[in-house]
């Protein structure tokens, strides 16, 4: 499989997960499975959903609205994500989205640091407090842009993304663990490999920006890769919920995310499953799919999903993976 290949399928799974999980984020067990049961495609938003209200099937969140932001900014700064255009980037989507009276905004770390900004801080300060998933969320394209050999330089690059909205050990360590995943399943690794290069990059990680008390994200990944397969697969999503959490915690979430690829399920599946756990399903959905796209490239997604996605949400993924793949490769 050539890396072409694998990039696009990563980003278009990271938007398939996102659209699968649209309809249920922040949603509770219950609530979904009054809505939908146990989701097997992409459905219209239900009764219980708030955040996206009346959003037809197949509709993307700010998880992927905000990856291709940040596909964009790297390929304007040639490799590198300008802290203050990334503030006034995050600042104009937000006001985009509150201008359509949308309720999906940024989520509390971004929101947080975006004040912080318009207070008057420096942009390449403003992150110093967010541990949440935000930045995890939109990191795929820099584990295109930047291959999985040196660790080091592959976290330098995470944190250099991160640096805005959240330059915290939980932070860095989360999106070091979700670019590493992406990033090696490009350079050909297999499900398991890919999930040590995720562990090695978030203990990496956890020791970059400001320190906040919270579990460690490789640590718990670990565990959770290794536990998860272990436990009845009727009791998956029981299990996912109430032990590992869903959460906007990077913490959790990602952590989530890293176990349902662990389970070496069929990807669609695994992306169903994601979507039907509760809490940040759109997140977490997304996170998976970019990881299980980067190791198994296209066959990983129905072709019929990957239309639903890209023609509901007039995605254009191919030239943002061909400027990726050219940072990539230049070393």
């Amino acid at each position: 499989m050539d890396d072409q290949t694998a990039a696009l399928a990563a980003l278009t799974g990271l938007a398939i997960g996102d659209a699968l999980g649209m309809p249920t984020q922040s949603m509770s067990l219950a609530q979904i499975r009054a809505d939908h049961g146990v989701l097997t495609g992409f459905v219209d938003a239900g009764p219980h959903q708030r955040i996206a209200a009346g959003m037809p099937a197949g509709t993307i969140t700010d998880d992927t609205e905000q990856a291709v932001m940040v596909a964009e900014l790297l390929l304007e700064g040639d490799g590198r994500i300008d802290p203050t255009r990334f503030a006034e980037a995050l600042i104009a989507w937000e006001r985009a989205m509150e201008a359509k009276g949308s309720l999906d905004l940024l989520g509390p770390s971004t929101k947080t640091a975006v004040q912080r900004i318009l207070d008057g801080v420096p942009a390449s300060e403003a992150g110093s407090t967010g541990t949440t998933n935000g930045a995890a969320m939109r990191i795929a394209p820099v584990g295109i842009a930047v291959p999985s050999g040196d660790l080091v330089r592959l976290v330098d690059a995470v944190q250099d993304a991160c640096r805005v909205t959240h330059d915290t050990g939980l932070g860095v360590a989360g999106a070091s663990a979700v670019a590493a995943a992406v990033s090696a399943g490009i350079d050909g690794a297999s499900r398991t490999e890919a999930l040590d290069a995720a562990v090695a990059a978030a203990t990496i990680g956890a020791e970059r920006g400001h320190w906040v008390a919270g579990a460690d994200v490789a640590a718990k990944t670990a565990w959770a890769r290794g536990y998860l397969p272990t436990v009845p697969a009727a009791d998956r999503i029981d299990t996912v919920s109430r032990l590992i959490g869903t959460s906007v915690a990077s913490q959790e979430s990602v952590v989530a995310a890293l176990a349902l690829v662990a389970l070496d399920l069929d990807p669609w599946e695994t992306l169903c499953t994601a979507a039907s756990i509760g809490g940040d399903t759109d997140t977490i959905a997304a996170m998976a799919g970019a990881v299980l796209g980067a190791v198994h490239g296209a066959d990983a997604w129905p072709a019929d999903a990957v239309a639903t996605v890209t023609t509901v949400n007039h995605l254009d993924l191919g030239p943002l993976v061909h400027g990726l793949l050219t940072l990539r490769h230049r070393g």
